[in-house]
């Protein structure tokens, strides 16, 4: 199991935690200022490498790549901001043909594919 620390992003933490699980085939479990990943089978490990890089490639999508740094420490990764900025989302973040999940925060670029997934809600 890896924690993911997001204190200086928590505004963009929901949308991070769907990326990047998804990105690394992982279960997320929110936290406060956090966010975990674990495998499915038990006897398989999370690459770091790859949660790292599909971090940096979420902060590169947003323009932040270059005032954050990833840091990984055991089990635990740090999202820390290099010049003390910390990453204030505006209460209406533009739409850019993106279709959000209002349960999960599940991101898809077609309406049809958000209807089948907001099935699986009320299953």
């Amino acid at each position: 199991m890896l924690t993911i620390d997001c204190k200086d992003v928590l505004s963009i933490k929901n949308e991070l935690l769907v990326y990047v699980s998804d990105q690394v085939a992982a279960i997320p479990a929110l936290k406060n200022q956090q966010f975990t990943l674990s495998t499915f089978d038990d006897d398989e490990i999370i690459d770091t490498n790859n949660v790292i890089t599909a971090i940096k490639e979420f902060l590169d999508s947003i323009g932040e790549n270059n005032n954050f740094a990833v840091i990984s420490n055991n089990n635990t990764i740090n999202i820390t901001s290099i010049s003390g900025k910390i990453i204030k989302q505006d209460s209406t973040p533009p739409q850019d043909n993106m279709f959000t999940c209002t349960h999960c925060g599940f991101i898809t670029r077609y309406q049809v594919e958000l209807n089948t997934h907001m099935k699986i809600h009320y299953l």
